[in-house]
């Protein structure tokens, strides 16, 4: 069984404006979401209880990138992507 992974459009631009190497390591970490986007092995996916009914998952992009992510069904829609410092600036609480 696989996933079907949409990527929000202002997380496919900050792809973009990474350099080739960069971009090539998003997108490998990107496509492993199709066949299993839960936390389990490897520890780089993580589940973020925000708070009850809402389900955010957090996806660790090599030691530069974070990816933020939620699963509805069959699809996973990433939401955003920025990198680590960026992520911990903006989510302080995580």
């Amino acid at each position: 069984m696989t996933f079907d992974v949409r990527i929000d459009i202002d997380a496919i631009r900050f792809v973009n404006s990474q350099n080739e190497k960069s971009r090539r390591i998003i997108g490998v970490h990107l496509k492993s979401l199709e066949e299993d986007p839960f936390p389990g092995k490897g520890g780089d996916k993580e589940l973020l209880n925000l708070r009850p009914g809402v389900r955010i998952y957090r996806l660790h992009i090599g030691r530069a990138f974070t990816a933020f992510y939620e699963v509805e069904g069959r699809i996973v829609f990433v939401n955003e992507i920025m990198t680590i410092e960026q992520a911990h600036k903006k989510y302080k609480w995580l």
